[in-house]
């Protein structure tokens, strides 16, 4: 599949040329191969069939989603949510603290917040009560998610004390299954950034990182954003992803200065 093509595939779909130009090869293989399915002979022909079929069209939006995580990814951002901002927060906040990973992905995100909330527990002590979301439009990301198993390489950032702490190795392969406790209490849903409203309200936190505002064009990036802002309760945390921009719309933000890629909501 040539990159025009792909391209075209791209703006069918309200996709960001620039936000998939690294990962397009793998992308390209599965679209291809669903092409063929489809008996389609030509992007035209192969759109045209996804306007026509639901079920197809939906088919192939999950084959367009992209999963690129590790436990800890930017480790500097983990450090400083443990240290300052969650501490901050908690003392302001008596009863409760709400947190929801948008766009999920296969769960590294949200559990690296549960492994952070349970060690904040062993030292701050008496937290709030916490209710996690964790949500994506891919199902299957979010079964795999709730399996909470996981191969070596999603845990390089993870201090060594944690991963003993945290996970059990799999007697079969370099896999490391997560201790169940740590699963307990996340409110996983199928939902999508991009169409749906958000899940619910008044969150303290939001990690919006690597999805909405790198691979959607403005059209669709813009009234989602807006949406996900103001499911953010007054001074809620937005965190995005190191290499990410807030959209114009992000003007009611101020960056944390103690805090890498992190906005606190002001208005």
């Amino acid at each position: 599949m040539r990159d025009d093509q792909f391209r075209e595939i791209l703006r069918f779909f309200g996709l960001s040329w620039e936000g998939y130009r690294r990962v397009r090869r793998g992308v390209k293989k599965r679209l291809q191969v669903h092409m063929l399915g489809l008996g389609a002979r030509s992007v035209k022909e192969y759109l045209t069939r996804l306007e026509a079929d639901a079920a197809e069209r939906e088919e192939a939006e999950g084959l367009v989603t992209v999963s690129i995580s590790r436990f800890f990814r930017d480790i500097g951002l983990w450090h400083s949510l443990g240290s300052e901002v969650l501490p901050e927060r908690i003392r302001t906040e008596e009863k409760r603290i709400r947190v929801w990973s948008a766009g999920c992905g296969c769960g590294e995100e949200v559990y690296s917040f549960r492994i952070l909330w349970q060690a904040l527990d062993g030292r701050i002590g008496d937290l709030p009560e916490l209710d996690l979301w964790a949500t994506d439009a891919n199902p299957a990301y979010l079964e795999k998610a709730d399996k909470g198993v996981y191969g070596a390489s999603s845990l390089k950032e993870l201090p060594d004390e944690w991963r003993t702490a945290c996970f059990e190795r799999k007697p079969r392969g370099n896999r490391f299954a997560l201790h169940g406790d740590l699963k307990a209490g996340i409110r996983w849903r199928v939902h999508d950034l991009v169409r749906e409203a958000p899940p619910a309200g008044g969150f303290h936190l939001v990690f919006l990182r690597n999805n909405l505002l790198t691979y959607y064009d403005k059209k669709l990036r813009d009234p989602a954003f807006r949406r996900i802002v103001s499911a953010l309760g007054p001074e809620g945390i937005l965190v995005i992803g190191k290499k990410e921009r807030l959209p114009n719309e992000g003007g009611v933000f101020v960056p944390l200065t103690n805090c890498p890629f992190t906005y606190k909501k002001v208005g």
